[in-house]
């Protein structure tokens, strides 16, 4: 595996990062109590007012506790085993840690654009950029031209591809549905107290074109849709956990979640689970 002695590097320092930002977000709790807070913009929102996620508001430190717990018990793990194939030379190992390390680059972007700030930023900076880069290294590992060779030619593109384009279609109308109405109302959709719309720009912006670009490249047979098909449908299902995680999260501190957004994403999740990804078609 190329640039394995660089991987070797960052892999574990994403590891103990994460599981030390994760664990401090679920586990640590600071004395305090939540408050309503007005917005520059006139929105009511109400702030955490204790742990990691003190100064967000109580629905948003719900979906990043929820997402912390998804780090802890998929996320992880998944790294660990997904590091250790790849480097004994699996294929399908190595397709598990791509798709893994863009988990991590996802929810690390995120992290470090959308919480508002605390004593973690600077880990979060760090998981970043680590991310980053070991998700580019990992990327040019490949000798994508050999790739197709690796699967079976009984590999179900068109069903793979349908999921994808399902997968970007829903990100594109559920997040359009939400911006676009308040532009022709004259109003603001929810920002949940943060400047604008931070996820809703990285999924119409990253995973909603990568999810359709990589169907489309898989049904014409180009050997970059098998690549970046894994990594969509890691994403896929990573997503899903997480919101559905979110979910429960949120419906415990007594946060409302819209069941037109939560049904979709346990969908994604159900059907990526029970094909199991390119990864499981390799010869």
């Amino acid at each position: 595996m190329r640039y394995q002695k660089q991987l070797l590097w960052l892999i574990p320092l994403i590891f103990i990062l994460a599981l030390f930002a994760a664990s401090a977000s679920v586990f640590y709790q600071t004395s305090g109590q939540p408050y309503e807070f007005t917005s520059h913009r006139g929105e009511t929102v109400t702030i955490n007012g204790r742990g990691v996620y003190a100064n967000d508001t109580v629905s948003m430190a719900a979906q990043q506790q929820g997402n912390d717990m998804v780090t802890l018990a998929v996320g992880l793990p998944l790294l660990a085993i997904s590091t250790w194939l790849a480097f004994r030379g699996s294929l399908r190992g190595r397709l598990l840690l791509i798709g893994t390390l863009g988990f991590f680059l996802y929810t690390y972007t995120s992290m470090a654009m959308l919480t508002s700030y605390n004593a973690l930023f600077l880990v979060y900076v760090a998981l970043f950029t680590l991310s980053l880069y070991a998700f580019i290294l990992s990327m040019l590992s490949f000798n994508v031209r050999e790739l197709p060779t690796h699967f079976s030619d009984r590999l179900p593109r068109r069903w793979i591809a349908g999921l994808l384009f399902f997968v970007g279609g829903f990100l594109v109308l559920a997040w359009l549905g939400r911006i676009v109405p308040p532009l022709f109302d004259g109003t603001l959709p929810a920002l949940e107290n943060t400047t604008t719309l931070v996820i809703q720009a990285m999924d119409l912006a990253l995973v909603a074109p990568l999810a359709i670009l990589a169907g489309v490249l898989l049904l014409q047979k180009n050997p970059w849709g098998y690549l970046l098909a894994s990594v969509a449908l890691m994403k896929g299902i990573t997503m899903g956990l997480a919101v559905s995680s979110m979910a429960v999260n949120m419906a415990l501190r007594g946060v409302p979640e819209e069941l037109g957004i939560m049904v979709p994403f346990l969908a994604i999740t159900t059907l990526n689970l029970l094909h199991g990804g390119p990864a499981a078609q390799e010869c």
